[in-house]
């Protein structure tokens, strides 16, 4: 097994047991944080453990770094040795559906760890539902490993300053995840303030599904290739509201072939944190 983008729910099901799997459990609701835990207690995949958004992928409350910061890359790596997780393992990370929360974004921050044998359940907790596959409400605690060996990759993550000094870019360079009307500032359910960076282009993480699947690399290389005004992937910045979906988008660049973007880990909610920074609508 590497599996490094995306796996299958047959494929999964098939390597129930293997030594080498880890099962991360990442349901989460921004409307009621406490929910996802609550999912997982009352059943999950055998074997899983549980990553709270919030607790364990985020530092709540650093000021000017957006709704989820990320957190302190030491107590990362600690927590993932917690889970079990060697640099050896295959680990699959899912959430309630397409992975979008907060599964694609534990996968992000494993892979700024150096981890290559990270992937996202296809579907999810829905599609592995819908062919009757196992579940359980057993819990079993990993059995812990030493923190993980290795510190965030800081060249795979971009930030506000890099993002401000790019404004005078050709389109092509930012991609935003946020549905539509989010990206065109008609609505904001979330954040203070509504609208865009001047000169992103609006890539809702919904258009890279179907049926609560990733669409195939040949459709999502076709769709998104053309936003990128010509550019080298690695030029490419991903984004959404606070840093979570952008590695949804981030997860289909690399399902699609289009290897390298980074993600602005603040995003929107740490953009307009500075009142001097400029908002299209």
């Amino acid at each position: 097994m590497k599996w490094t983008t995306l796996v299958d729910v047959d494929a999964l099901a098939a390597a129930l047991g293997n030594a080498e799997v880890r099962l991360i459990d990442a349901r989460f609701s921004l409307m009621d944080p406490l929910a996802g835990r609550a999912g997982y207690d009352a059943s999950h995949l055998p074997g899983a453990t549980y990553a709270d958004l919030n607790v364990d992928l985020s530092q709540l409350g650093l000021a000017g770094e957006g709704r989820h910061p990320l957190p302190d890359e030491k107590t990362f790596a600690g927590k993932v040795g917690e889970w079990g997780i060697a640099p050896g393992d295959q680990v699959v990370v899912y959430d309630a559906g397409d992975g979008s929360m907060a599964a694609a974004r534990l996968w992000w921050m494993l892979r700024l760890l150096g981890h290559e044998r990270v992937a996202v359940l296809d579907g999810g907790l829905a599609a592995w539902r819908a062919k009757g596959l196992p579940e359980t409400s057993q819990l079993h605690p990993p059995v812990a490993v030493a923190p993980y060996p290795a510190g965030f990759d800081r060249s795979r993550i971009a930030t506000s300053s890099e993002v401000q000094s790019r404004l005078q870019d050709a389109p092509g360079w930012l991609l935003d995840a946020r549905a539509g009307e989010r990206f065109r500032g008609e609505v904001e359910p979330i954040d203070p303030v509504a609208g865009h960076v001047p000169g992103a282009v609006n890539r809702p993480i919904a258009d890279n599904l179907l049926a609560g699947h990733f669409r195939s690399a040949e459709e999502l290389q076709a769709a998104i290739e053309p936003l990128l005004g010509g550019r080298d992937p690695q030029d490419v910045v991903v984004m959404c509201g606070s840093g979570v979906t952008a590695c949804h988008l981030l997860l289909a660049m690399e399902h699609a072939g289009l290897h390298g973007a980074r993600v602005y880990a603040g995003s929107w909610s740490a953009w307009i944190s500075d009142p001097a920074r400029p908002i299209a609508r």
